[in-house]
């Protein structure tokens, strides 16, 4: 599983600071390091909703990738905050159903684990990469 991009893909990402909410501390680390090596700067990772919301509304953050399910609790209040602030963020998830999250979350884009490099890749670039 590869997780390189090229040197065009690299720089747009570069710098741009992304929180990382999964409580699964292997899934966390691969997806911290993935994004790293993309050039972008990691805030968190998170293992809970209650760190997840303080540091989206702590964090200077371009967006957030979050698991839905934390240690029992969903998401949907991190995502919340998120969307109040206007910021992009989308879903990594074990789980194929939404139902965990507030109905009118459960649109919002969703990936699944385990997660391919190269799906991460493109909705990364999709929701944080720059807008031309």
């Amino acid at each position: 599983m590869t997780a390189m991009l090229g040197s065009k893909e690299s720089q747009a990402l570069s710098g741009q600071r992304i929180l990382v909410v999964e409580d699964d501390y292997l899934v966390a680390s691969w997806l911290s390091g993935v994004l790293r090596q993309w050039g972008c700067e990691v805030v968190g990772p998170a293992p809970t909703v209650q760190e997840g919301l303080r540091l989206a509304e702590k964090g200077e953050i371009e967006g957030a990738i979050l698991d839905i399910n934390l240690r029992g609790e969903h998401s949907g209040p991190v995502a919340e905050a998120l969307e109040a602030k206007g910021l992009p963020f989308f879903f990594l998830t074990g789980y194929g159903s939404p139902a965990l999250l507030p109905e009118r979350l459960r649109q919002r884009q969703k990936l699944f684990k385990p997660v391919k490099a190269s799906e991460l890749r493109a909705a990364v670039q999709g929701r944080f990469g720059p807008k031309d």
